[in-house]
């Protein structure tokens, strides 16, 4: 595989290589002889389900298995004997969501040292982070001792489960990149939003100071600009730049008014053509604005931006409090950059949840941990896929022929159903050859993101 990033480039062999390391350390629950199937071949197996987007895939492996006498988990995977669904479930159920983090830094360490990380940077070359809650099970029926309830006015009550889905993003690009998520816990006994904050101030105080110490500003919607939260953001040495609304923030905004009335509030407007119409943006922005009604309120700056058509109607509007100097050189990028915590919800949140990932669906409560942790393996198997799509020059060529990921991995489920493959590059050649594809072959890869 080429290293279309730098020498240093990670392969789908290395990281399969990491998941048996780290998946050697789960602590085995079973105390008896009963030891047919280890846990790493529990953890690789269940891995393989969601790598492959194939909730079948183990079920075709052991018909292969009896019909052929080898099999893909065995080949591409290195599942030495497949579990039963059940007894994956049971062996995983005691394994903290913790214990797989690892293999997230592994993956971001690979990406950086190939330059793809620095591809990311943005605004004052900063590295861009969208916090955001997501439930990734909710149900008014089943549910578990792990779940979270509410009880709703009707006196319905509904259970869930929710994870916060760190990522870095760019404004501009359709690429996510996954970090180490961390989970809501019911024990915490709080309302939806207080278990929301509660669990980013746990991300926070175990991961804040590693994104720190590379240059990070943190995204965010409005349930996460509050003083508390930000001042948190800063003492771990992270900028911010949060939504700010107008009904959760009416100190702010009459400080706001005040000062656009004695003409302090600057404004830059800028009229561009989107193809197909004229729009104007227009820039509002002002520095050092208290967040509350405090003597001693952190002092934040503000900019909102309005867009209008020809006609004067209103298409867009939103505005943020950050901490980074604000002027006419930089607000642009500001507002972009605040923009960008959307991607979450579109580029993570709902491919997650809609392309193939299957995030809500119920694989299974446990008693334990079994829910949270097969979460975290679905978000590890997307944040793999990414990690192919920038640099396996083969995967990338099949997303290029391809008309979408769902077809791509279809057709993996497919073939992976009656041909059984020596390893990953077999399979990306086999598929290859019906493109009259050649090894090296020029890849029509999409240009680096520019920096800064």
């Amino acid at each position: 595989m080429s290293a279309p990033f730098g020498l240093n480039a990670l392969t789908f062999s290395d990281v399969v290589k990491q998941l048996h390391t780290t998946f050697e350390t789960f602590s085995d629950p079973r105390t008896g002889k009963n030891t047919n199937y280890t846990m790493t071949d529990a953890g690789l197996s269940a891995f393989s389900v969601f790598f492959m987007q194939s909730p079948s895939f183990l079920d075709f492996q052991r018909t292969m298995q009896d019909t052929q006498g080898k099999n893909n988990a065995q080949t591409l995977f290195g599942v030495f004997k497949i579990p039963t669904d059940n007894h994956i479930r049971s062996l995983l159920d005691a394994v903290e969501p913790a214990t797989v983090y690892p293999l997230f830094d592994f993956v971001f360490d690979g990406l950086q040292r190939a330059g793809v990380i620095d591809t990311f940077r943005s605004t004052d070359n900063r590295l861009l982070l969208a916090l955001d809650g997501t439930d990734y099970f909710s149900s008014q029926n089943l549910h578990g001792p792990c779940c979270s309830s509410k009880t709703h006015r009707n006196g319905k009550v509904s259970y869930s489960h929710k994870v916060i889905t760190p990522v870095l993003v760019k404004s501009g690009s359709d690429k996510v990149i996954s970090l180490a998520p961390e989970f809501v816990r019911p024990q915490d006994g709080h309302e939806k939003q207080d278990c929301e904050i509660n669990a980013s101030l746990r991300w926070l105080e175990s991961r804040g100071s590693q994104y720190a110490a590379l240059g990070t500003t943190v995204l965010g919607d409005d349930l996460y600009c509050h003083e508390p939260f930000c001042r948190a953001l800063l003492v771990k040495g992270l900028e911010f730049t949060l939504v700010c609304k107008p009904d959760s923030h009416k100190t702010l905004y009459e400080w706001v008014d005040d000062l656009g009335r004695n003409g302090i509030v600057k404004t830059l407007v800028q009229t561009r053509w989107t193809g197909k119409r004229h729009e104007t943006d227009t820039y509002r922005y002002v520095s050092s604005v208290p967040l509350r009604d405090a003597d001693d309120a952190l002092m934040v700056n503000w900019c909102e931006i309005t867009t209008r058509t020809a006609d004067g109607k209103v298409r867009y509007r939103n505005a943020f409090a950050t901490s980074l100097r604000i002027d006419d050189a930089n607000v642009v990028e500001i507002v972009a950059s605040g923009r960008a915590r959307w991607k979450i919800e579109n580029e993570n949140n709902n491919t997650l949840k809609t392309k193939g990932y299957r995030f809500e669906h119920n694989f299974g409560h446990g008693q334990q941990f079994l829910s949270s942790l097969l979460a975290t393996l679905i978000l590890l198997a997307y944040l793999l896929h990414t990690l192919l799509d920038l640099m396996d020059d083969k995967f990338c060529l099949l997303r290029q022929k391809l008309p979408s990921r769902k077809r791509l991995f279809d057709d993996m489920k497919a073939l992976t159903t009656y041909f059984c493959f020596d390893n990953w590059e077999h399979l990306l050649d086999f598929m290859l050859e019906g493109w009259s594809y050649k090894p090296g072959s020029p890849i029509n890869r999409p240009p680096k993101p520019e920096i800064g």
